[in-house]
């Protein structure tokens, strides 16, 4: 795929009439880690939603590239190069863990099996586990299974909603190592979390969203050293 800035501005939106976005601006240039903190119900998962056509946008605009694609139905998104892992409901419980895989390249009309095997190269459990029902996996194994579908069709970005959350410790640590895997190959990162410090930690840019706005940006390092951000968000 090819790489090209996303790029939301002002927008505003929700489920039903009720607004849960007011004028929330968001970037992510060609090959950067940027993460989305704040407080819970600040509107960071119904931004990502936004970004990939999930919820109503009523005012702003969203772009990918030259391309409009603010009120673009989720598949067409996926087509130009944008996956998306939501946090709950990501895998297909009842399919094995192969299966899941190949769901994902369910667009694609060539060989796989090459996708198939970084798949598994990256996230080395799942090879083990390839003939297992998804929903008999552990939360961690689950979470692999869900970034590596997504993964299955060549994205330039990747958005990720609560990628660690409920996990355990050593889990969070094994995702977080393999968001930043993933981006060395040149996938552009966007993802929401709160686990905030870590997710500065391997930042290029960091958004905070109170009240469905946005409240600070900056680089990942500014943000962990801003005084303001740390009390507030990141535990003092």
């Amino acid at each position: 795929m090819t790489e090209q800035r996303l790029d939301a501005t002002g927008l505003q939106g929700g489920y039903g009439g009720a607004d849960v976005l007011h004028g929330v601006d968001l970037r992510v240039d060609p090959g950067e880690i940027v993460t989305i903190i704040g407080p819970n119900g600040a509107g960071k998962s119904t931004a990502l939603k936004a970004l990939f056509g999930l919820v109503q946008v009523h005012t702003g605009r969203v772009a990918y590239g030259d391309t409009d694609i603010t009120h673009l139905m989720p598949d067409r998104i996926t087509r130009l190069g944008i996956g998306y892992v939501p946090q709950e409901r990501n895998v297909f419980v009842n399919l094995t863990v192969h299966e899941n895989l190949e769901m994902g390249a369910y667009i694609r009309n060539d060989d796989i099996s090459g996708h198939l095997a970084r798949i598994y190269d990256l996230f080395p459990p799942l090879k083990e586990k390839r003939k297992e029902a998804a929903g008999l996996l552990s939360g961690g194994q689950r979470q692999m299974v869900a970034m590596g579908r997504a993964l299955m069709l060549d994205p330039a970005v990747l958005l990720l909603d609560e990628p660690t959350a409920g996990l355990a410790p050593a889990f969070v640590d094994l995702i977080f190592e393999r968001v930043q895997e993933i981006n060395r190959a040149g996938i552009g990162i966007l993802m929401v979390e709160q686990n905030a410090r870590h997710a500065l930690e391997i930042a290029d840019r960091g958004y905070v969203l109170v009240n469905g706005a946005n409240a600070f940006e900056d680089t990942g390092a500014n943000l962990l050293a801003n005084r303001e951000v740390a009390e507030a968000f990141l535990g003092g």
